[in-house]
């Protein structure tokens, strides 16, 4: 089982035993003495339900304690004294000036918030060899996923906390197991911490070990995106043992290598990789080759092998409503990758496609690469279907790709799903003309890959929910 430390934090000691005993879904809790007013040791451990880390982090690694030396060391010696569970001392620190505690175990901690540094192993070879009985605790600022392989491979030194800081470095904070960290480390007092709650409830970490497959999404920015909430709350609902993370870069080779040391077993493929996977051998199947760019990737014993899901996730929506499309007039507004999805999946049920976009030469290129057409900006009313492929609109743009009165038609497609409806939908609503919303294809899309990783019939309406709830509490703050 995985552990979490939440990190306390406050402005006075009040705040602090007040904030120490809220702590719910925690196994440890951190108590942060500096920045802390009126520091008393004895009242920050008296009563305490969990087990403590004692830190008063200097300022010249980080913290908020800027006064004496002698002063901080005194108040970690105070807790060693006062029986603390654990007092987290810096590297560089006197460790003599602490002494030492039968009921306290030491943190030998060392962090650099400057980058992932090139001599990472000596150094914690160094902290290993300086306190053998010490818990070595090294967090550093990594800048891609082959910083975070480097972290895993130069920490393998005994008892330690690994944390990669840094977006790319979520997966230190959410698979500390695959690490070999002790626990990790939850709150918002650090760049990048995650809060005990997501930790428990979105990946289910405390119910994780080493048996547990892992998932990831793939691509930059991934802070939007919803599919670590939908694929954790399905793995959650089915009780499948399984953990899906965000792993960003832009490299596609480098994926594939953290994938392959960590044992990644599938894959989500968000922009820009998705048309990255074949210079790599990657074995794309037939739709993935069709559509120019794979959203998926399974693992098998042959190696990685590339689908995309994004052609049978736009068509679901259509097909739900019973929307017959065959022959019917549809326009795509957009040139990117998004559009070719739209454009090839409404060619394959036989409709007759139309291609817009602001720049005319790329929707002109695109169309005669699909064998569609191409069409006017903004185009001429009286289209069956509309279909927004751009990402005009995605929050907190409240803008539409095409003007109020532009709509005139009968269906209105937006594959935005962040704000569920968007001035364009809003527009679309208010002049009677039916939508659909982007939500909807991410979910069918989602699903099918469920399935494929699993082999098991995925729980749409779980997912749905977990997409609807992720965007209403984190949408704001994206």
């Amino acid at each position: 089982m995985a552990r979490i430390c939440q990190t306390v934090t406050a402005a006075t000691m009040a705040e602090l035993r007040r904030k120490r005993d809220a702590v719910r879904d925690a196994d440890l809790v951190e108590l942060r003495l500096d920045g802390v007013a009126d520091v008393d040791v004895a009242g920050a451990l008296a009563d305490r339900r969990l087990p403590v880390v004692v830190t008063c982090r200097a300022a010249w690694e980080g913290g908020r304690f800027d006064g004496a030396e002698e002063t901080r060391l005194a108040l970690l010696a105070r807790a060693i004294e006062l029986g603390a569970e654990f007092v987290d001392l810096e590297w560089r620190a006197d460790r003599a000036a602490i002494g030492s505690g039968s009921r306290t175990r030491l943190i030998l901690s060392h962090h650099d918030f400057s980058g992932c540094p090139d001599d990472l192993a000596s150094r914690a070879e160094a902290m290993r060899h300086a306190a053998p009985a010490a818990i070595v605790k090294v967090a550093v600022t990594v800048s891609s996923l082959e910083d975070v392989l480097r972290l895993r491979r130069d920490t393998d030194v005994g008892d330690r906390l690994v944390i990669g800081m840094g977006t790319p470095g979520e997966v230190t904070r959410i698979c500390p197991w695959l690490f070999g960290a002790e626990w990790t480390f939850a709150g918002d007092a650090a760049p990048g911490q995650i809060s005990a709650a997501v930790l428990n409830r979105q990946y289910r970490i405390r119910d994780a070990s080493t048996s547990t497959r892992l998932y990831a999404i793939t691509g930059a920015p991934l802070a939007h995106s919803a599919s670590p909430a939908m694929h954790n709350a399905a793995f959650g609902a089915l009780g499948i043992d399984a953990v899906y993370v965000p792993m960003a870069t832009t490299d596609a080779r480098e994926f594939l290598a953290c994938a392959e040391a960590l044992g990644v077993n599938g894959a989500s493929v968000t922009a820009p990789l998705k048309t990255a996977w074949a210079a790599c051998g990657v074995q794309l199947d037939d739709v993935a080759r069709l559509a120019g760019a794979a959203n998926t990737l399974i693992r098998s014993r042959e190696g990685w092998e590339g689908t995309n899901f994004d052609l049978a996730g736009f068509i679901a929506p259509l097909a739900e409503r019973v929307v017959t499309l065959h022959g019917a007039n549809c326009v795509v507004l957009g040139a990117g990758g998004a559009a070719r999805a739209a454009a090839l999946a409404l060619k394959s049920i036989g409709a007759h496609v139309r291609i817009a976009a602001r720049r005319p030469e790329r929707a002109a290129e695109l169309a005669v690469e699909l064998g569609v057409n191409s069409s006017p900006w903004p185009p001429a009313p009286g289209w069956d279907l509309l279909v927004n492929a751009t990402p005009v609109g995605t929050w907190p743009n409240d803008e539409s790709p095409v003007g109020r009165e532009s709509l005139q038609g009968k269906r209105v497609y937006d594959l935005v799903y962040h704000p569920r409806e968007t001035r364009l939908l809003r527009w679309a609503r208010e002049l009677g003309i039916p939508t659909i919303d982007g939500l909807e294809m991410l979910v069918a899309q989602a699903r099918r890959q469920f399935e494929r990783w699993t082999g098991v019939e995925a729980p749409t309406e779980v997912m749905q929910t977990a997409a609807e709830t992720f965007l209403e509490t984190h949408g704001h703050s994206l």
